[in-house]
């Protein structure tokens, strides 16, 4: 309950805060932003918090603990008097003690569970890093499908442009008769048709930047935008899966996180194991009494005369406990086990990642290549077909057929540009490079 109201709290003071808007952010500012401000990012900063806190605990474990006691009690009726005789009145006596204790010997229990929370710590931070990490890459995904709806909007845009002057130009045919009415009225609906393409274009990129807000936690999305940079396509040369799983292995954090919780539940065996051993502690104290009653000294004398001192020592041998220390280690080994297939599994689904974006990186660069030739060829056709249409060599369902080829082939180009580019920057990612471009 207290860490979510904390969260809300901190979800209610950064909806206040406002973000930079007057220029384009930059990927790099996105998953900066992203990084401060989401709250899947905040909530395991507060769980490294807290395992700070068990670590303090733990570490204190070595410490005496010292308690201080102090108590007053009344008796009415027949007492026993300073002459050490019963006698009918009230009297009342104080009681004042300060006790320490100190653990000395647990089976290097106390010692393990010190290195387990310790374990814990670098665990919970490593889950911190992995949390960072699915940010970055969800906040380049969302960055890079802006990007490409973006550029679908300019091919919209180009295309729209054709058709406007294409209207205009028949229009100007037809007011000298060497057009019909049916031509005008065919290329002004196909430019009502781009139109709408570039209405749906333009609402995609909307769309697309609400999702990249939402994801950042921006309160204001509308002023929103993002930079445009000039990218540079050129073949990459990715690392072979299996290359990239051991590089990847040796820094990943959910990877790094699981060989800890591992090592921690080793620590938990021998935790359990411990009870096994004989204990040992030291306990100290001192205290002093008051008696008011017939006939008895005053408060600081007798304070004085009753103060005592102890030491002592305590040795506990476990002998039978019905079993529960051996059901305790079996259990601890039992955990240990799960973790060990929970590391595998998280090796196996790292590897499995990485196989499909390795495999996804190599089918966008041969989609990238190959649209980029279907690309340059469909522009040429279509230049080739503009001239003849606007010679009456071609009619308009091949223009607008050879057009509509061109549009696709703009567009699989662009998509093929970022699914190249993101992927081949996933797989270096995965061995510790930048998602940033």
């Amino acid at each position: 309950m207290i860490l979510s109201s904390f969260i809300l709290a901190f979800a209610m003071t950064q909806a206040v805060e406002a973000p930079p808007t007057d220029h384009p952010w930059s990927l790099k500012e996105c998953t900066e932003w992203a990084l401060e401000h989401n709250l899947t990012v905040t909530a395991q900063s507060l769980s490294v918090e807290g395992s700070k806190i068990e670590k303090n605990t733990a570490d204190m474990a070595w410490l005496p603990s010292v308690n201080g006691s102090a108590s007053e009690s009344w008796s009415f009726g027949r007492g026993i008097g300073g002459d050490n005789t019963y006698e009918n009145g009230n009297s009342s006596s104080t009681s004042l003690n300060l006790n320490a204790g100190m653990n000395l010997f647990d089976g290097l229990a106390t010692p393990r569970r010190m290195q387990l929370a310790r374990l814990n710590l670098e665990a919970a931070t490593q889950d911190l890093e992995k949390a960072r990490n699915d940010i970055r890459v969800q906040v380049a995904q969302a960055y890079v499908q802006t990007l490409y709806n973006y550029e679908i909007a300019d091919v919209a845009r180009e295309q729209l442009s054709i058709d406007s002057l294409q209207v205009a130009r028949l229009e100007g045919l037809f007011s000298t008769g060497r057009a019909s009415a049916a031509e005008v009225s065919q290329q002004k609906a196909s430019l009502a048709q781009s139109q709408v393409t570039l209405v749906q274009a333009e609402n995609n990129v909307r769309s697309s930047l609400l999702a990249l807000a939402q994801l950042l936690e921006l309160p204001d999305w509308e002023a929103f935008s993002i930079l445009r940079p000039k990218v540079q396509m050129e073949e990459v040369t990715v690392g072979l899966p299996d290359i990239v799983f051991i590089d990847a292995l040796a820094m990943r954090p959910e990877v790094r996180a699981e060989q800890l919780r591992l090592e921690g539940a080793a620590k938990q065996v021998q935790i359990a194991k411990a009870a096994y051993s004989p204990s040992l502690s030291l306990s100290a104290g001192l205290g002093s009494n008051y008696y008011s009653n017939f006939g008895t000294s005053g408060f600081w004398d007798q304070l004085r005369s009753n103060f005592s001192q102890y030491v002592g020592l305590s040795l506990n041998i476990p002998i039978f406990n019905r079993f529960a220390t051996r059901n305790q280690v079996r259990s601890a080994k039992l955990h240990q086990a799960n973790q060990a297939l929970q590391l595998r599994r998280t090796e196996q689904n790292l590897y499995k990642d990485i196989q499909t974006a390795w495999n996804g990186a190599i089918a966008a660069r041969t989609k990238w290549e190959a649209s980029q030739v279907a690309a340059d060829a469909a522009r040429d056709a279509f230049t080739l077909t503009q001239a003849k249409y606007e010679g009456g060599k071609a009619t308009f369902t091949e223009f607008n057929e050879s057009r509509a080829r061109m549009a696709k082939a703009q567009s699989d180009s662009v998509q093929a540009t970022y699914e190249y580019l993101f992927q081949t920057r996933l797989v270096e990612f995965y061995r510790g490079g930048s998602l940033d471009f």
